[in-house]
């Protein structure tokens, strides 16, 4: 039987930058991916923000990650020329009690380390974006927009041209765990199966990331890591021409999402969204009958925005960890000696700010090595 010395599983974002990292100094790395390439489900559907890490708990692994991987994401653009802009982000409030909240933000965005963060008075605010209403408005000097298929191409390549190998179109079906680490059992393109031997698992496969657990023996009950999905819908303005828009502009976050809001890409586009609706289903449609939803939540403080302006994007599914109803749920990325599993290593709820922390997640995966 085949074997070889580390099985990465997933070929997003974060398996990705694994695999790139880890290749450095490893030998014998193989990246299984379902899909025909890298990065086609949650990893290619986003807002393409780097995110400052405004939102999430002090010393949480959303947070610290978030703040390390913006920094490390930042400079990796700029070593291998892949196209980003840090923009800065702007979060409105548009009445007392969202104005409540972006002060809320600010608080525990300050106390987890965050930095170049204040408030913008009106003149400030129109200077900056002046087809933008607020009552008040904070500004995130940090947050940036980038090029996420650009950047996991070439995470891609540095992986190859490292040793990694990958195979895609192929699906694991099985994991046993074996006195000198698992047997992997994938379903190939034609439909056969395939066993080989690893020394070490990493779980990075996103959405399925809790079925993998399962497959390998964790209670994913008992363990806390069953996922719910969460679809997230875009519409884009078909004339973005129409708006000076040049920064993402954020209405306040609810517990659950980050709220609707406007993104301009590198490309001059601009698009609103995601919203947020749990779902048993994976369905990247988007439904024109919710452009009214969109509209109404962001002429809120962009008032010339009307129905006409906005056309279906595209949509995403989110791997939240955070049933309905929960109020916060960090990311799991950890090795599961304890839970009896050697050397086998899970990254489950990697949803939002997944894209932003990967360079940092694929460092501490490292230290479970």
């Amino acid at each position: 039987m085949e074997k070889t010395n580390i099985t990465i599983i997933g070929a997003g974002v974060c398996g990705l930058a694994i695999g790139a990292y880890l290749s450095r100094e490893y030998r014998d790395i193989l990246v299984v991916e379902q899909h025909d390439a890298f990065g086609r489900e949650t990893s290619s559907r986003n807002s393409e923000v780097i995110h400052a890490g405004l939102y999430y708990p002090k010393d949480s692994l959303k947070a610290k990650l978030c703040i390390q991987g913006k920094d490390l994401l930042y400079a990796f653009c700029a070593e291998h020329a892949i196209p980003h802009k840090k923009t800065g982000k702007i979060l409105v409030a548009c009445n007392h009690e969202e104005a409540a909240k972006i002060h809320a933000i600010q608080k525990n965005a300050l106390e987890s380390g965050v930095t170049r963060l204040h408030f913008l008075s009106q003149k400030e605010l129109q200077h900056l974006e002046p087809d933008i209403r607020a009552q008040e408005a904070l500004w995130s000097e940090d947050t940036g927009i980038l090029d996420s298929h650009q950047f996991m191409k070439t995470l891609y390549e540095n992986a190859k041209r490292q040793g990694t190998e990958f195979a895609f179109n192929v699906e694991v079906v099985e994991i046993s765990k074996k006195n000198t680490g698992y047997r992997i059992t994938v379903k190939e393109p034609d439909g056969d199966l395939f066993s080989f031997e690893t020394s070490i698992v990493i779980n990075a496969a996103g959405l399925r990331a809790d079925r993998v657990a399962a497959m390998a023996g964790f209670d994913i009950a008992a363990c806390g890591y069953k996922l719910h999905w969460s679809k997230g819908q875009y519409f884009r303005i078909s004339h973005p021409q129409k708006f000076n828009i040049t920064h993402p502009v954020y209405p306040p976050a609810s517990k659950t999402d980050l709220g609707i809001h406007i993104t301009p890409d590198l490309a001059g586009g601009l698009r609103l969204g995601p919203d947020a609706h749990y779902t048993e289903d994976i369905d990247y449609s988007v439904d024109e009958n919710d452009k009214k939803i969109f509209c109404d939540s962001v002429s809120r403080f962009l008032p010339r925005l009307t129905l006409e302006d906005l056309v279906p994007d595209t949509a995403g599914m989110r791997a939240k960890l955070q049933a309905p109803g929960v109020d916060f749920s960090d990311f799991v990325i950890q090795e599961e000696s304890k839970k009896g599993f050697k050397d086998f290593i899970n990254l489950i709820g990697i949803e939002s700010p997944g894209l932003t922390s990967s360079l940092a997640i694929a460092r501490l995966v490292r230290t479970f090595l």
